[in-house]
């Protein structure tokens, strides 16, 4: 998974009106939960852009004071009226410590349903996932080729090597929907063989 870094100072203080003033210099107020200790810092909030309003997912590489934390985006606030981030919390990883996460998926190849006239709906965009942080994928790959008119595809088809998949068995990815002008082309099939067979 591809990780984003953050250049942050630590935070000594933590009051309402330190976080304040922090925010009026457009700076964020973070917490990194995980380690040994809680540590509070901040980050510009521009510094936010490419690990918050995005539909990927990454890790983020926290440099603070010389030392730097692998982690991933665990909460975040937002102002409701100005929709500005208000706090992050991060979670930090550890190489040997598998971690769950949301991962969005990726849909591959050609469904015959599709080419046939029917309509993919794609019920989960995202997957949680459970792996070592260095197994994380960017996202889980859906291969539709196989897929015929009427069919749905479950978690239990997908590979689950590096990571495993943490929703039941009978989870729907996706299926392909029989559009209506399929079922009418159908229906009129059906009519006209059945007309055929009486004469």
């Amino acid at each position: 998974m591809k990780s984003i870094t953050i250049k942050g100072s630590q935070r000594e203080s933590v009051g309402k009106a330190a976080t304040k003033a922090l925010r009026n210099a457009g700076q964020v107020p973070c917490v990194l939960y995980g380690g040994d200790n809680v540590l509070h810092f901040a980050a510009p909030d521009l510094a936010f852009k490419s690990i918050v309003y995005t539909p990927n997912v990454y890790t983020a590489t926290i440099e603070l004071e010389g030392k730097t934390y692998s982690a991933i985006l665990q909460d975040i606030q937002f102002d409701p009226v100005t929709d500005k981030i208000l706090h992050i919390d991060f979670y930090q990883l550890h190489e040997n410590k598998e971690i769950t996460i949301e991962v969005p998926i990726q849909i591959t190849g050609t469904s015959p349903g599709v080419m046939a006239g029917g309509v993919l709906r794609v019920v989960n965009r995202k997957l949680k996932v459970k792996a070592l942080p260095s197994k994380l994928p960017d996202f889980v790959n859906v291969d539709i080729s196989g897929m015929e008119m009427g069919q749905k595809f479950y978690v239990t088809k997908l590979q689950q090597d590096d990571y495993k998949v943490m929703h039941p068995d009978n989870t729907v990815v996706c299926q392909v929907r029989i559009s209506r002008a399929a079922m009418k082309a159908a229906q009129e099939a059906a009519k006209a063989e059945k007309g055929g067979k009486k004469k």
